[in-house]
C-alpha cells in the first residue's frame, strides 16, 4: 500500500466541539453516510484507495479521538495516539477480513494503543515516584456546552484507572455491547462486566460525594 497522507487535520478536529460527523466534501460540509456507503469505501480502501480511507477517517475521527482522550486525559497524547491508530489501521487494512465491524476493529487498534500509552506513563511515574497528579484535561462536550453534571462526571472519571475509563467510554458513550468491548480490549466478557460493575459503584459513590460538597 502507498503511504497514507491523512486528509483530516487532527489538530483542527481536536480543537472543535466533538459531534457526530460524516465524511466531508470540499466545502467541509458534513454528509450522512449509509452502512452500504461505508462498506463501499472500505472495499475501495482495502484495494489501496487512500481517498476512500480518508473518508472513513473523516467518519470516525472525532469519536475515536474523544474515546482516546477519555482514557489518556491528555490532549497531546490523545492526538498522537489517534493519528497513530489511523496510520496503523491503514497499514493493517489488507489483513482486515470483516469478521467484526470495521468500527470495532478500529476502536480495538485505538483503545489498545491508548491503554499501552497509559500503562507506560504509569510506569514512568512510578519510577520517579511522582507525588503530584498530572494535570488532566477534560474532554470537550458535544455542541460546545458543558452542563454542571457533565463537568462533574468528567472530574469523577479521572479517578478511575485507564481500563475502567475505557470500559465505561466504550459501553456507555460509544454504545458498544459488552461482547464487543471484550473484543476491543481483549478481555473476557466476565472481566468487562466486573469492570463495569465496579466502575459504576465507584462513579455512584464519587457522584454522591461531589453532590454533597456542592450543597455545602
Amino acid at each position: 500500500m502507498s503511504t497514507l497522507t491523512l486528509p483530516l487535520p487532527f489538530l483542527a478536529a481536536a480543537s472543535r466541539p466533538l459531534t457526530a460527523v460524516g465524511p466531508t466534501d470540499a466545502a467541509g460540509e458534513v454528509r450522512a453516510v449509509s452502512e452500504s456507503g461505508e462498506a463501499a469505501w472500505l472495499d475501495s480502501a482495502r484495494g489501496g484507495d487512500s481517498e476512500a480511507f480518508g473518508r472513513l477517517v473523516a467518519l470516525h475521527a472525532d469519536r475515536v479521538y474523544e474515546t482516546v482522550l477519555r482514557i489518556l486525559r491528555s490532549r497531546e497524547a490523545a492526538e498522537e495516539v489517534a493519528q497513530d491508530a489511523f496510520v496503523r489501521a491503514w497499514q493493517a487494512l489488507p489483513s482486515f477480513r470483516g469478521d467484526s465491524r470495521f468500527s470495532t476493529w478500529l476502536y480495538t487498534i485505538a483503545t489498545r494503543r491508548a491503554l499501552d500509552v497509559a500503562r507506560s506513563e504509569k510506569r514512568r511515574r512510578d519510577r520517579v515516584e511522582t507525588v503530584e497528579s498530572a494535570t488532566l484535561e477534560r474532554a470537550p462536550a458535544a455542541g460546545g456546552r458543558e452542563p454542571a453534571e457533565l463537568r462533574r462526571l468528567e472530574r469523577i472519571l479521572t479517578e478511575l484507572e485507564p481500563v475502567r475509563r475505557a470500559v465505561i467510554t466504550l459501553h456507555y458513550l460509544r454504545d458498544f455491547p459488552v461482547t464487543e468491548v471484550a473484543e476491543i480490549l481483549d478481555l473476557p466478557e466476565g472481566t468487562v462486566k466486573t469492570h463495569l460493575y465496579r466502575a459504576r459503584a465507584a462513579l455512584r459513590a464519587a457522584w454522591e460525594r461531589e453532590a454533597s460538597r456542592e450543597l455545602l
